[in-house]
């Protein structure tokens, strides 16, 4: 295996059959010690963060893939805490893209003139550039058409699948007695053009709340699986 890419969370192996290895870390993002998956640096180390990340995104990717929805997945190993993915482009430098629920966040700090915080959004998508020195910028539809990062299409494709898979999340949590609030998802392209999940869906990319309380990404990965 060839190494390719050292990450925060992950490292990135290229494998002899063109596809790649993703080796999830026990390293998180937070400040003072803290873990906040909102940080853009590494603040600490939690044993078997790793495997709880790794676990959670096999069991939604399995779902997705299941249902015809496009993944990079291809498998993992639980043992050794990897994850074998197919080879895609990121668009731009990189883009996140989120799907709200609930108006909380930066969601509210932007636009608490206009709604009550908490009250319910209809599966709302926004895209922000993954720039860490300009606070991950916002960006519109028409910028990444124009800018050449994207077509119409491809934005199209994202927010409609961004809008799935954030509904099958939800329900899992619904039956898990839990809500879901928000999440930030990744997207890539194949050879051809067609956008597909990349990444992960783990508790650090989501806001979940149990009886109105917010619960803490680790918590979040215990109740999940208990």
């Amino acid at each position: 295996m060839k190494l390719v890419y050292t990450g925060k969370t992950k490292n990135v192996f290229e494998l002899e059959n063109g596809n790649y290895l993703l080796k999830f870390k026990d390293d998180v993002t937070g400040k003072d010690g803290k873990f906040d998956p909102g940080e853009n640096s590494i603040g600490l180390t939690i044993e078997g963060v790793g495997d709880v990340n790794l676990r959670m995104t096999k069991f939604f990717f399995d779902k997705l893939n299941a249902q015809g929805i496009r993944t990079h997945f291809v498998k993992a190993n639980l043992d050794d805490t990897t994850m074998e993915v197919l080879p895609a482009k990121v668009f731009g430098k990189g883009l996140e893209v989120i799907c709200r629920l609930r108006a909380v966040g930066s969601f509210i700090r932007r636009y608490g003139d206009y709604i009550e915080e908490g009250a319910a959004l209809p599966y709302y998508v926004e895209m922000t550039f993954k720039d860490d020195a300009k606070g991950d910028p916002l960006v519109t539809k028409d910028a990444l058409v124009d800018l050449g990062i994207m077509t119409a299409k491809q934005y199209d494709d994202i927010k409609e699948e961004t809008q799935k898979i954030t509904k099958v999340v939800a329900d899992v949590m619904q039956e898990k007695g839990m809500e879901l609030y928000d999440i930030k998802f990744e997207f890539g392209y194949d050879a051809d053009g067609e956008v597909m999940l990349i990444d992960e869906i783990a508790s650090g990319n989501m806001r979940v709340y149990k009886d109105g309380v917010y619960i803490e990404p680790m918590t979040l990965s215990e109740l999940f699986f208990a």
